[in-house]
């Protein structure tokens, strides 16, 4: 008896009666791996001595090549188990971040400070922690203070005293 290629060992562990999937331009039920997985939910497979993971493996058996260095295979339809070549894409590590759900994702969709100044390349900085930052209410904040601490050295200033006169002084 012949052993199985990994291409007959990998479809062996896919269920091609998974969900439908709730994302808009996803068509077809997901390709569910039924395989070993790893602790993040991704499908793992063992293929020409090493262990890759289900849903690349997927890509380049259904092209006939591999996944060019440098990019990921995103989900599109949101769940890791799928293996279905049709709800998978290769894209660089950036897009496939911001075409999640996570937090980075929220904050790099967002168009504006929260003052309404656009976030553009004029009117944005970079911090030394990597968040952007609005150029404009820097401006603005950096206005009030030098406007608070003008006001505060001229109230330091005491007022003139008018002079007292002693009265026995004066009946001398």
């Amino acid at each position: 008896m012949a052993r199985p290629t990994p291409a007959e060992r990998f479809e062996q562990n896919v269920d091609r009666g998974g969900p439908t999937p709730l994302v808009r331009d996803v068509h077809g039920r997901c390709w569910i791996w039924t395989g070993a997985t790893n602790e993040k939910g991704y499908g793992t497979f063992w293929a020409d001595g090493r262990t890759v993971k289900a849903h690349r493996y997927a890509v380049e058996l259904a092209d006939g090549q591999p996944v060019p260095n440098g990019l990921d295979v995103d989900h599109q339809c949101r769940n890791r188990a799928c293996v279905r070549r049709s709800h998978l894409r290769a894209i660089t590590h950036r897009e496939n971040v911001l075409a999640s759900s996570n937090h980075v994702a929220r904050r790099a969709a967002v168009r504006a400070c929260p003052a309404g100044h656009a976030y553009d390349a004029a009117n944005t900085y970079r911090a030394p922690n990597g968040t952007r930052k609005c150029r404009a209410c820097k401006r603005e904040k950096a206005r009030a203070a030098r406007a608070a601490a003008r006001e505060q050295q001229l109230a330091t200033v005491a007022p003139i005293r008018t002079r007292t006169t002693n009265p026995e002084r004066q009946a001398a």
